[in-house]
Formats: C-alpha cells, structure tokens, sequence
C-alpha cells in the first residue's frame, strides 16, 4: 500500500513530527509505505521560531514543491494531509489538487479553523473562513485530536471521523525518570518544568503571577524547555535549548510538568502533547482545565487541574508539600499514557483505518 504525506512542516517541527513522522516506522512494518513531502522545509521553521520574516521567494518556492508532489498522487493509493495542502489558499484549490479517484485522509491536531473564521479581517472571514469545514466534508476521513477538533469535523458534514490523540513513542520513555525514585526526597529543591517552542510560549504569561509566588516564597526552581528568546517578568527561570536528541534528558530536571492554556476556542483545539510526554515520564502534572486537558486528566488521581492564580498555587504546594502524592500521581499517569496515548496502541489503529480507507475506494 502507497501513501502520499504531504505534510505542513519537517520533522523538525513538533506538530508534524507528533501527528505523522514518527508513526512512518510503524506504518512501514505494517506493509504501508509512505512517502513524505513537507510544505516547509528546516530553514522556515527555524526562521520562524527566530521570529524571522519569511521571504516570499521562499513561500513561493514551498508551493511549488507541494504542487510537482501532488501531480504525483496517481501513483498512490491514499493522500494522508496534515491539516491542509495548500495555507491561505481557498479550499476548492485543494479540492482540485486533490482531484478524484485517490482518497485522502485529513489530520488535525489544532484548530486551525480559528484561524481563518476569527480571523481580524473580514475579506479573510469571508473568503476562508469555511475553507476547513468544505476539506473536511470533501475527505473520506477526518482523524482529529480531541472532541472539540471532531466536533467541528462532524458538525461540517464529514462521513468519517475518528479520534486519535497525539501520542509518544514508550520506548524513548524509560530510565530513572519513570521510577519515581527522584520524586521522594523531602529536601530536594522542587523543580516545575514546562516544555514546548516558541510558538506557545505565551501560555506561560496565564500563570505569571503564581509562577513567581512559588519561586520566591516556596523556593521552586523553575526550567523552562525550547522557550527561545522569551523572558517572563519577574520571574526568574533556567531556560533550556530544545532538541529531539535531548528531551527526555531535559523532562528528568523535573519534578513536575505544567501545562497552562488560556480559555478561549483555540486552545480548545489542543491536544495536550506536553502533558502525555510529562506523564509519560512518571511525572505528576499541573494543567489548565481546558480542551483535551480535561479528558487526559483525572483530577487528584493522574494530576491536579488548576484555573485560577490561587489553585495554581495551591496544586504547586501539594506537590511540594506531599512528594509521596506527587509520585503516585506520576505513576498513574505513566499507567494513563501506556493505555491510551502511546504509539505502540495507536500505531494499529493508524494503520487499519488507512487499510480501511483504501480498500473502500
């Protein structure tokens, strides 16, 4: 079985990497061979992570490999997209890309929606602001994140949805951190960590206020991974560079994981990536209670879900307070992800649907 991926980014970028590269090995031993074709290559993304200004030549340029790469996809027999072909681009373009006869699954693992319905202009509310909901009726299966992603799928006219949560590999998750054992020291200064990119750097602003009462009336050590050239006011951290190679070095600093996200429709859309990798570590966790937040957590048991300042505070003084608590919850997170949100469950799953899909066709 052939199937085209043209992704949105490399592998270098976390969205990509989460939702499609790293299932490539899986899907290969499952007799399905997937050739990759990325929209924007390993110099944008870390121009963009720069905050560096993106020439239109090299925009031209990316377009121009995604159309020589679909005027190949007679020759296989399922497109797998990642969110869209073709950014800001109106949807029967893709539609017409796409063409007929080869089916084509679409992944969403953010509300990218948003981005053309609630966007501040209205010529781009009018012209794309159904975009998304036309590509998702037009596929024959929509693979969302989270309920709210499938929600949206199915309320555009989708024949096909299914719900599959961004995942971890649990063979890179192994060694100390799963243990435990760091977790019970009384008298080690607590770390708090978070990790993530430069793109959603600015959740951390939601819990400023009570990131700096724990640093400096609880004497919490704060480490802040892949946040790039961001400072937050007042509040003294350890920043740490982001690498693939060095993460789950990086998650054994921690003592616990956080995830704060704004209450708004857009972070409804995420999918809690960087709690499953905390918790795949044994971590206890700390998240906002919004989006898929709140189907990855189980309140007291795996984490502790926080929404204002003073129960931020609060979950952070449990945790320090009682490291038994901590690591018990960290256990049963790590019992959570083996269950749910692994590759090792959700590759299978991957790999009947596009058998399923392609065999229909």
């Amino acid at each position: 079985m052939k199937v085209l991926l043209p992704s949105r980014y490399s592998q270098l970028a976390a969205s990509s990497r989460i939702r499609t590269y790293q299932y490539l090995p899986f899907l290969q031993s499952s007799g399905i061979e997937v050739t990759t074709s990325s929209l924007f290559d390993d110099e944008y993304i870390l121009n963009l992570y720069a905050g560096k200004r993106v020439s239109g030549v090299s925009l031209l340029k990316a377009f121009a490999v995604r159309l020589r790469a679909m005027m190949q996809k007679k020759k296989f027999d399922l497109i797998w997209v990642e969110k869209e072909m073709l950014p800001w681009l109106p949807g029967w373009l893709e539609k017409l890309l796409a063409g007929r006869g080869t089916p084509w699954i679409i992944d969403y693992d953010d509300a990218i929606f948003h981005s053309y319905d609630r966007h501040k202009r209205g010529v781009v509310r009018a012209m794309l602001g159904q975009k998304i909901d036309g590509l998702m009726a037009h596929s024959s299966l929509v693979i969302a994140g989270n309920e709210y992603l499938a929600s949206r799928a199915r309320h555009a006219g989708a024949e096909h949805v299914e719900i599959l949560p961004s995942v971890v590999d649990l063979e890179r998750y192994t060694g100390s951190a799963v243990s435990g054992e760091s977790h019970i020291d009384q008298h080690k200064v607590f770390s708090i960590g978070w990790m993530g990119s430069p793109a959603t750097k600015n959740y951390l602003l939601v819990i400023r206020a009570a990131l700096k009462e724990a640093c400096l009336k609880d004497g919490v050590k704060l480490i802040l991974v892949g946040l790039g050239n961001f400072e937050l006011p007042d509040v003294h951290a350890e920043i740490r560079p982001w690498t693939e190679a060095t993460e789950i070095e990086e998650l054994r600093r921690f003592d616990a994981g956080i995830m704060p996200l704004a209450d708004d429709d857009w972070s409804r859309g995420k999918c809690g990536y960087k709690l499953i990798q905390y918790m795949a570590s044994s971590l206890p966790v700390i998240p906002s209670p919004v989006g898929a937040n709140k189907d990855i957590i189980e309140d007291g048991v795996n984490g502790i879900l926080a929404s204002s300042n003073n129960e931020w505070v609060s979950a952070i003084r449990t945790l320090i307070n009682d490291r038994k608590l901590g690591m018990s919850m960290g256990i049963n997170g790590r019992k959570s992800v083996e269950a749910r949100y692994c590759l090792q469950r959700n590759g299978p799953i991957l790999a009947d649907l596009m058998h399923e899909i392609a065999e229909a066709s």
